[in-house]
């Protein structure tokens, strides 16, 4: 990719879900979309969330992230 050219992206939004950590949930997102989406450039962290297990600890990571992507 080369800077300072004119170029267009487009935004869409993936929810990545992990047992283990934020990171991982970045990372599974993040993944996926690199192989639906053509040119992925750059992500922005929109939400963290998670669910709660019995004992009261983290049993999944949500992160919501928006994804950018440079159109033809």
């Amino acid at each position: 990719m080369t800077y300072g050219k004119q170029r267009v992206y487009k935004k869409v939004e993936v929810i990545g879900v992990s047992p283990d950590s934020i990171d991982g949930a970045i990372k599974s997102a993040l993944h996926r979309a690199h192989h639906s989406l053509e040119r992925v450039s750059w992500f922005e962290v929109e939400e963290v969330r998670g669910h709660v297990d019995e004992e009261g600890g983290v049993s999944e990571y949500q992160v919501v992230l928006k994804v950018a992507f440079e159109l033809k």
